[in-house]
């Protein structure tokens, strides 16, 4: 039997440690944790929705309307009049036939991938996706391909060489731990070539990328091409939780049927179905909202370059600091927290080997003045950890 104590000690000895933080109050750009209050710069939470009042008073009406649990899974009678009303709203809003719920993002992942493809086939990946997309092939029985990240060339050799009955390609749209983009035109002409399907996780474009927030995957692409199945959540930008897949009439049918982790767990409460319906309207009248990111973006990625703070190539919310060292990001998280201001250190298996960082994300929310203290607290942070060394 494994000694769990001693894996976990080395664990620690590594740097590659995770611990909780608990919230006494509520998500926004200052957080309570113990007695202190901290300035957040690690939370997803893009537009400043999590605590919006209008989405909480939705969600107590929800509430008062639906009560709490919805008691069963969509397929028995857990499906509410609010599940299919934001089903209807989402798939208006992005411009596709359907849209079906999800608890949570990785088990949408996961049901569209094994309901898709199973033994015989294979599913194409970028080398950075997202673990629940790199799960899903594991669990469907299919051939995992992976190709360097981004590298469309790399993608259509892989492609060009499968002898796989049915091709799938996954890949995230905005890439979470580094923030950049995934060139989806190309993809989905290779797609196309190869008549292969094409699932975009659009986890962090949602909300926030694209004409109203439909996201990067709408802006590319649209949402009515047969081969194509997106998947966005609803706990980042929108603020609430849970997640959606959009695609044609045949596809989100098939997933009814298909997708184990739609078919065997229990529905969401209705309740914040309801609430995120409103979370859904605020995003598309939050062109103001998706205008202050870009301008806190803009601002803070001139601020680093004139600190001489190292950035990774991103123009989105998330804008990583390379550090290298598992020790080392950890060591700039702390230290950084100790000046008041969290700052999450990503570290392996999340990234590769050497390639741990800060993962700054910011929101529409943060003012000037907060985002000039990140930058003061990242600049004395690294020279204290510099002078250390030294």
């Amino acid at each position: 039997m494994q000694d769990l104590a001693a894996a976990l000690s080395a664990r620690r000895q590594q740097q590659l440690y995770r611990t909780r933080q608990t919230l006494e109050g509520p998500q926004d750009v200052v957080v309570t944790i113990g007695d202190r209050d901290y300035l957040s710069f690690c939370s997803n939470d893009y537009l400043g929705l999590a605590n919006h009042p209008q989405i909480v008073a939705a969600f107590k009406e929800g509430a008062d309307r639906f009560g709490v649990g919805s008691g069963a899974a969509h397929l028995i009678t857990g499906h509410s009049y609010a599940h299919q009303a934001l089903e209807e709203d989402l798939a208006d809003f992005v411009g596709s036939q359907r849209a079906l719920l999800f608890s949570t993002g990785y088990m949408a992942n996961l049901g569209v991938v094994t309901a898709l493809t199973g033994r015989g086939d294979a599913v194409f990946e970028d080398r950075l996706n997202h673990a629940s997309l790199l799960d899903a092939a594991s669990l469907s029985g299919a051939r995992l391909v992976r190709y360097a990240h981004n590298d469309m060339l790399a993608l259509q050799r892989k492609l060009s060489a499968s002898r796989a009955q049915q091709r799938l390609i996954a890949t995230d749209g905005v890439f979470s731990m580094d923030g950049d983009r995934a060139p989806l035109r190309p993809m989905q002409q290779l797609a196309q070539q190869y008549d292969a399907w094409l699932l975009v996780d659009d986890a962090h474009g949602f909300g926030v990328l694209g004409e109203q927030g439909r996201g990067w995957c709408v802006e590319q692409l649209g949402a009515e091409q047969e081969n194509l199945v997106m998947m966005a959540t609803l706990g980042k930008a929108l603020g609430t939780a849970g997640a959606f897949v959009a695609g044609s009439e045949s596809v989100i049918e098939t997933l009814i049927q298909r997708a184990r982790t739609f078919i065997y767990t229990t529905a969401a409460p209705s309740a914040l179905a309801w609430a995120t319906r409103t979370a859904l309207r605020l995003v598309r009248e939050g062109d103001d909202r998706r205008e202050r990111l870009g301008s806190n973006i803009t601002y803070f990625r001139r601020g680093a370059t004139e600190l001489g703070v190292p950035l990774m190539p991103s123009d989105t919310a998330i804008q990583p600091v390379p550090v290298g060292e598992a020790d080392a990001a950890v060591a700039l998280s702390e230290t950084l927290r100790e000046r008041g201001v969290l700052v999450t250190a990503i570290r392996p298996p999340t990234v590769p080997q050497g390639g741990a960082r800060l993962r700054i994300t910011l929101s529409a929310n943060h003012s000037r003045e907060q985002l000039d203290s990140l930058l003061a607290a990242l600049a004395e942070s690294r020279m204290e950890i510099a002078r250390a060394v030294s």
